[in-house]
């Protein structure tokens, strides 16, 4: 039943939202160049490994003299605006048709995390990954990582279609007001760095 709400809905929303991405991504070309879409890998059911899409936020300059730019100064101001209103986020909607992503579940971070979970932190990849969840509407990238994993299993210990439809409803709402889109005193999400 989830994966199917999941490929009806995300089909609806492509067909809708079709014109805004290509509005974004035409900003996007003409003032960032190429590549319009970010590609990575990410690990997602059972840590099975995928390609995640969004739109680009940031320059392509990753060092000045020698030294790697944070993302902070990487991140440009039409980037800054599309991840507030989190429009970054939509390319995603073709993951989910494809079937690597949900609408609602863990949200899919660096491979380069995996070894450092423990054991219950690792039991966010017991379901699929999702474009939000359970973390992204109880302060998305403004709690800390134990807050953050701590709220993913709890999601995956609790999962219900009424669950998903009440964060899909509380996300509408976040991503209307803006808020928790970066930690506080950053404007991105810091690095894992282990327990």
């Amino acid at each position: 039943m989830k994966r199917i709400f999941d490929v009806v809905f995300a089909l609806i929303l492509i067909i809708f939202t079709a014109p805004l991405m290509l509005i974004t991504a035409l900003l996007i070309r003409s003032s960032m160049g190429k590549p319009v879409l970010f590609r990575q890998k990410r690990p997602g059911y059972k840590e099975k490994p995928f390609y995640i899409y969004k739109f680009r936020t940031m320059s392509n300059t990753e060092k000045l003299h020698g030294k790697d730019l944070p993302d902070s100064e990487r991140l440009t101001s039409l980037g800054e605006w599309v991840r507030r209103f989190s429009i970054d986020e939509l390319p995603q909607l073709f993951n989910i048709v494809k079937g690597d992503l949900s609408f609602v579940g863990p949200r899919p971070l660096l491979m380069e995390y995996l070894p450092l979970y423990n054991e219950r932190q690792r039991k966010r990849h017991d379901v699929k990954p999702g474009i939000t969840g359970w973390a992204q509407v109880n302060g998305r990238n403004s709690v800390n990582w134990n807050e953050r994993f701590e709220l993913d299993v709890w999601y995956v210990e609790h999962k219900s279609m009424f669950l998903d439809m009440k964060i899909i409803f509380l996300t509408i709402l976040r991503v209307i007001s803006g808020s928790g889109v970066s930690q506080p005193g950053s404007k991105t999400m810091t690095k894992f760095k282990g327990n």
